[in-house]
């Protein structure tokens, strides 16, 4: 075990692409998911700006906004981004498997922020990378330390995959149940406004002290809300105290939450009295309404409302063409038939993500341990 520096492992590479580019599949900072070593995500070869070139083994590292935690392995040739740093391992000194590990590493994020300049769109820059230090074993660890990383992180790719295979179960059990809530409808479509109670959240003024001095009330935000799939809401990023009632909007239990600004269409639900900002709209259903199937039925049309929402610079949905969307309302005995397959396959994916999560916090230790 020795205490090297990333430079004097690995090497940034700046080859640019002299040739045809339409022939390389095309990777931008947008491809890269926060905290994955394996590249699921790029564009097809095609005419692009991009001219950055990268080898299958590079590791191509987000080095804008660094703090998002990109970092992945190239499973192939291309070109990417020119927020991409492209790095690639010293054989004689590091095996090109173990590198993806070093870089995706919370140590190394933590560092790259803290060595990041800019205050919109911070970035980092390999002089500064390359003196990250870190512990590393000897060759031969080295082989054994990468077989069990990479083994861990198959096992982590495989639990993610049944996570994203129950969702599509309870999906595929909506469209037998309901047909296709855009196109394809087996029901009589009812607009939004007649499901429930439409509102659009409020943010407390932030400068009357006594609404955020104690933790009485989840305000929840966009980022609260995963992107597809329907969020229960059980905590939240920021609360609000009980003082703020008196001018914020907050809703009951089992609220249907939807964003409306910016990102579009993240479906959540409220488990406890809620508040939440101005880019949400939440529905308070009624009593011939079951809120685990609107809530799914907004999910399943969330491409549509992005369409509507199509704006030059933010999208917006506003209110009242999101209240004018209909949907499809089949007989409330149906939907909670639907809700009752909803909560035995979200058992199923609450075990697999506490195995996922239990498995990610055993990778993280060996990542801190072993390459500290």
């Amino acid at each position: 075990m020795s205490r090297v520096t990333l430079g004097e492992v690995a090497d940034e590479i700046r080859e640019t692409c002299k040739e045809n580019k339409e022939r390389f599949p095309v990777v931008g900072l947008e491809h890269l998911v926060s905290e994955e070593i394996t590249l699921s995500k790029w564009e097809e070869p095609g005419d692009n700006s991009f001219s950055k070139l990268f080898k299958r083994g590079n590791v191509l590292f987000g080095r804008r906004r660094a703090y998002l935690k990109k970092a992945v392995m190239a499973p192939f040739d291309g070109i990417c981004s020119g927020d991409i740093t492209v790095i690639e391992a010293r054989p004689d000194r590091i095996l090109p498997e173990l590198l993806p590990f070093v870089i995706q590493n919370d140590r190394l994020f933590e560092y790259a922020v803290g060595k990041s300049a800019g205050s919109l769109s911070p970035r980092v820059k390999w002089e500064y990378l390359r003196e990250y230090e870190f512990e590393l074993p000897d060759i031969a660890e080295q082989r054994k330390l990468t077989e069990v990383l990479w083994a861990i992180q198959e096992a982590r790719d495989a639990y993610k995959k049944l996570i994203a295979a129950t969702d599509e179960l309870v999906k595929a059990q909506f469209v037998e149940m309901f047909g296709d809530p855009w196109a394809n409808p087996k029901y009589l479509m009812v607009p939004i406004d007649e499901l429930g109670e439409v509102m659009t959240g409020t943010t407390p003024s932030m400068k009357k002290q006594e609404y955020y001095e104690s933790d009485d009330i989840c305000f929840i935000k966009p980022s609260d809300l995963a992107e597809n799939c329907v969020t229960i809401v059980t905590r939240s990023e920021s609360y609000i105290s009980e003082k703020a009632r008196m001018v914020g909007r907050i809703f009951p239990e089992k609220s249907v939450l939807v964003t409306c600004i910016g990102t579009i269409g993240k479906v959540g639900i409220t488990t406890a009295e809620s508040s939440c900002n101005q880019q949400i709209n939440v529905i308070v259903p009624n009593n011939f309404v079951n809120y685990c199937y609107l809530a799914h039925c907004l999910l399943y049309i969330r491409d549509q409302m992005k369409e509507m929402a199509n704006a030059p610079v933010v999208p917006i949905l506003n209110k009242g063409d999101f209240s004018a969307i209909k949907l499809p309302l089949p007989p409330l005995h149906q939907q909670e038939q639907f809700a009752d397959f909803v909560q035995q396959t979200d058992k199923s994916k609450q075990e697999l993500e506490q195995t996922l999560s239990e498995l990610t916090v055993t990778y993280k230790k060996i990542l801190a341990d072993r390459l500290g």
